[in-house]
């Protein structure tokens, strides 16, 4: 007798198709392509849009066999289903010599003009560390290349909401043409979000652009802005209080020793921002700017800094001291401070005293990372006060700086530390300290 009955089905057969997509965003582009042989369902679930929402794609500048396919598939997937996409980032590593770059042009051109026509969800566009300054980049590519991005930029402006240009290295001019594009169809942006540092040439005193100004007072919706000191000004702040102070949460702003930085900028300015924009929050990055006079000219009281990075990046400087700043300027922040990043070449200061004074007189500390030369006492005494609750820190992270050759005893001594308030580290820090031979 023959048997009529349809053949059993895998279990896989009745997963239902949300579950199916769950599987498929966790497969790589050839893998998801295989997939989609398996059957009609899985090639229809290989078309979901969802699956298409986020796009990396990498140009590599010693590619590799597997990295130029790799990068021609990332390519062709983007292009296909690129009217789904709503996050593009774009990554150019190690850019070698100039005909690699103006190769790089050319795809750009073709991509961005492929995305521009079929795309309307795109609402994040990161493409970071362009380094436009370099030889490499031909004037004429350099500006065809601008050209298409700004072109592009436009016809996204009205659904764009984040955008990361950071690291371009850009002309004044340039610079504002690409942000001009953003509001170029109705002399105002409403972007959210925009992360400009090191977008501007090294050297370049933004702050005193009448253009940059210009460019800034069409931004109206402005929640999250990144960007170099070199750029603040009392104009730069009276516009933000103007247009977004409504909806501005942070500004991190990034001071480099080669960008300037000597400009005077009114206390008032920073208060009147402040107290038209309740929700601001300041986070300063400084790098190599150590000096307690160009800090103090920076750091002013009125600004409500949540967090401060300072980074002597191994250079050391005899002439320079670090303990006004811990004792003067800082403890200004002592009601808003929550992050503390210190990384300092300070062999001839130490610091132990002023830092935990600081740490304690900071009440809502949360994050504290710290690489300079320090005594291993000085974590003895801060998980002594951290047990006391004397203050709230949820994260150390603490590289010790020392001179000598052999660092076995201060070893031994800070894994004593360790087991002394290993009840305290295991329940309620994040915690990692070590010792750092500087030799």
């Amino acid at each position: 007798m023959e048997d009529d009955s349809e053949p059993e089905q895998s279990s896989w057969a009745y997963l239902p198709d949300v579950c199916l997509r769950h599987v498929f965003h966790w497969l790589d582009d050839r893998d998801r392509s295989r997939a989609a042989l398996v059957c009609k369902k899985w090639s229809c679930t290989m078309h979901s849009g969802s699956l298409w929402r986020r796009r990396t794609i990498t140009f590599y500048g010693q590619p590799s066999r597997a990295r130029t396919l790799e990068f021609q598939s990332a390519l062709w997937y983007t292009k296909k289903f690129g009217k789904y996409l709503k996050h593009l980032e774009i990554k150019l590593l190690n850019p070698s010599n100039t005909p690699f770059i103006k190769k790089f042009q050319v795809i750009m051109r073709g991509l961005l003009s492929h995305l521009g026509k079929c795309n309307s969800h795109l609402v994040s566009l990161s493409i970071k560390y362009l380094e436009l300054d370099c030889l490499i980049w031909k004037n004429v590519v350099r500006a065809q290349f601008v050209k298409n991005l700004a072109a592009f930029l436009k016809r996204m402006s009205n659904q764009l909401d984040y955008l990361n240009l950071k690291g371009a290295r850009i002309t004044l001019e340039e610079g504002c043409q690409l942000l001009n594009s953003l509001s170029s169809l109705t002399n105002r942006s409403f972007i959210s979000e925009i992360n400009i540092e090191d977008f501007f040439s090294l050297h370049l005193s933004v702050y005193s652009s009448a253009l940059f100004h210009q460019t800034m007072s069409k931004f109206h919706r402005l929640t999250i802005l990144t960007f170099n000191y070199n750029c603040i000004s009392d104009e730069l702040l009276d516009i933000l209080r103007e247009h977004s102070s409504h909806s501005l949460c942070t500004l991190n702003i990034k001071c480099h020793i080669h960008d300037p930085h000597g400009q005077v900028v009114s206390g008032i300015s920073w208060a009147n921002l402040a107290k038209r924009a309740p929700k601001l929050n300041v986070n300063f990055f400084f790098e190599r700017v150590m000096k307690h006079d160009h800090l103090a000219r920076i750091l002013l009281v009125e600004i409500p800094v949540r967090s401060i990075s300072l980074r002597s990046c191994y250079f050391s400087d005899p002439d320079w001291t670090m303990r006004p700043t811990l004792t003067n300027l800082l403890p200004a922040y002592w009601h808003g401070l929550q992050k503390l990043t210190l990384e300092l070449n300070n062999d001839h200061e130490l610091l132990d005293n002023e830092l935990l004074q600081l740490i304690l007189s900071c009440k809502r500390l949360l994050f504290l990372k710290v690489w300079a030369f320090l005594s291993v006492s000085f974590m003895e005494r801060l998980l002594q006060n951290r047990a006391e609750r004397k203050c709230i820190l949820t994260t150390i992270k603490v590289r010790i700086y020392t001179a000598q050759d052999d660092s076995t005893e201060e070893e031994r001594l800070l894994a004593d530390i360790y087991r002394k308030f290993k009840y305290l580290i295991d329940s309620e820090l994040n915690y990692f300290v070590i010792i750092y031979p500087m030799v």
